[in-house]
């Protein structure tokens, strides 16, 4: 409760001071009557801030700035922080821990960390959800109507999300947090993000060029709003807070499907189909009417060197012993990278009231489907190749041991070792049974505590409550002459009435 009501007070504070500034700066009357009015407007800044729509008369406004996402995002994600480590997290290990090999020790911690992760995600979410339900009521006029569904709804993921990943991040750093996730779950998800990285950067990248190219343009329309000195500063603002949704509307160009700006338009490497545009400067970089360049199409490859790298850090991360399945792994990373690219084009877009600027933005199913099968062929063939050259190292370097040894035993059984080997040094891959490495099992300063394993019981240790009953003449069971009782050993598994005692190493400062 503290960390999300601390995080809309400072999230509020800091809009309420931006929207000031400009209810000085405007004209009277555009802010509402007075400073309830300013207050209403940065509540409904907030709104938006988490993607939360509203409804004006006639129509809906759900083009929102992405870019504005980051203040509240920031803010959670601090506030997580301060949340894991104030409250003492700690993972809550099974009674009875797993009998095999260190590998399954380390997938039951995994387990652990990760239900305590999504309970303090949770818990940040609730009480974060529940107080803007309140903002929203607080925030509704004569004209705009926030979304109270919506609201509650974004509040809650964007809360859930940052509280997760603040959790998690106390565990060490980030190449520790991505352990969390099982190899091949951890692959296709790094795989993916290099695949969408790649294309929003290619995105980012084609706007700034449009605005350079373009910018005489973009300043003849921004001399024409004439919005003097402070106004100018906020609308510089604005169109930043915007850039987030110009590069996502750029990964849709050099998908193919492109972006719509208004109903009945599109941009698009095959051509340009526009009308009437809002009047924001940077929609001057727009580019004209009518077919496009046939440089532009060149962009169209841009999805498929994303695939291929994305194929190349799939089996970088981990390889599989089998031909069949790399491609297919691949594949399933090109249609996660489209899910993702998909679901970024449905938030980046939105409606501006009615009539033509009812569609605006690309349409997030078109996106998904583009991507899925550019990027998924790619990184069906890109792993495909690298796990067969993998796969060929491996064999042809246990052929030729063996062949120095004498031996006429088949390599292929030999090649999953070699491969693991190959996969760790990306130093994301899981690690060798002899080498597990170990995680945190204490969230206060993760970074620098690592737990200790747990301490194996010895072999000429006795059952005292089965010795104690033993009569003495009885050779199997003779009294042990007494010791000392063990410091050194906790029996996390004891299931036979003890309980486990946990040592914090931090309590010097505690009575």
């Amino acid at each position: 409760m503290l960390a999300a009501a601390c995080t809309l007070g400072v999230g509020l504070a800091v809009l309420t001071t931006l929207t000031l500034v400009g209810w000085i700066a405007a004209p009277r009357g555009a802010f509402g009557s007075g400073l309830p009015g300013v207050f209403r407007t940065a509540a409904q800044l907030w709104l938006a801030a988490h993607h939360a729509g509203f409804s004006i008369p006639g129509g809906r406004v759900g083009l929102l700035p992405l870019g504005l996402m980051a203040l509240p995002a920031f803010l959670l994600y601090r506030a997580g922080l301060w949340m894991a480590r104030d409250a003492d997290l700690r993972v809550r290990m099974p009674a009875r821990l797993p009998k095999g090999s260190p590998k399954d020790l380390a997938s039951a911690r995994r387990r652990a960390q990760l239900v305590l992760v999504a309970q303090a995600g949770v818990s940040l979410a609730a009480p974060y959800a529940l107080l803007a339900g309140m903002i929203a009521l607080i925030a509704r006029n004569e004209i705009t109507q926030p979304h109270i569904a919506e609201a509650l709804v974004s509040h809650l993921l964007l809360a859930f999300a940052a509280g997760c990943l603040a959790t998690a991040r106390t565990i060490g750093p980030w190449r520790v947090m991505l352990r969390l996730l099982p190899e091949r779950a951890r692959s296709v998800t790094l795989g993916t993000a290099s695949a969408l990285g790649i294309m929003l950067a290619a995105g980012t990248l084609l706007v700034l060029v449009a605005v350079a190219v373009n910018f005489g343009q973009v300043g003849e329309l921004t001399g024409a709003l004439s919005p003097g000195v402070v106004g100018g500063l906020l609308l510089i603002l604005i169109q930043v807070l915007y850039l987030l949704n110009g590069a996502i509307w750029g990964l849709a160009y050099i998908a193919g499907p492109g972006f719509a700006i208004g109903t009945g338009t599109l941009v698009a490497p095959t051509g340009v189909q526009l009308g009437s545009v809002p009047s924001l400067p940077v929609f001057g970089a727009l580019p004209d009417a009518g077919p496009s360049s046939p440089w532009l199409m060149a962009v169209l490859a841009v999805p498929f060197a994303a695939g291929a790298v994305a194929g190349l850090v799939l089996v970088r991360v981990a390889p599989s012993p089998s031909y069949e399945a790399a491609p297919l792994w691949g594949f399933l990373c090109g249609l996660t990278t489209g899910v993702a690219a998909g679901l970024l084009a449905a938030v980046s877009g939105g409606s501006l009231g009615f009539g033509r600027l009812a569609t605006v933005g690309p349409h997030g199913w078109e996106v998904m489907l583009s991507v899925t099968l550019e990027v998924g062929v790619a990184a069906g063939i890109s792993a495909g190749l690298s796990n067969w050259m993998l796969v060929f190292r491996a064999a042809r370097g246990h052929a030729s041991a063996l062949a120095r040894l004498g031996t006429a035993a088949t390599p292929m059984r030999k090649a999953g070792a070699a491969l693991a080997k190959a996969a760790g040094r990306a130093g994301l891959a899981e690690p060798r049974e002899d080498v597990v490495a170990r995680l945190p099992g204490h969230w206060l300063d993760a970074t620098e505590a690592d737990t200790q394993e747990i301490p194996a019981i010895r072999d000429d240790w006795m059952d005292e409550h089965a010795s104690a009953g033993a009569p003495p003449d009885t050779p199997s069971r003779r009294r042990e002459p007494s010791r000392e009782p063990r410091r050194d050993i906790v029996d996390e598994s004891d299931d036979r009435g003890g309980h486990v005692i946990y040592v914090d190493p931090y309590a010097w400062d505690r009575d």
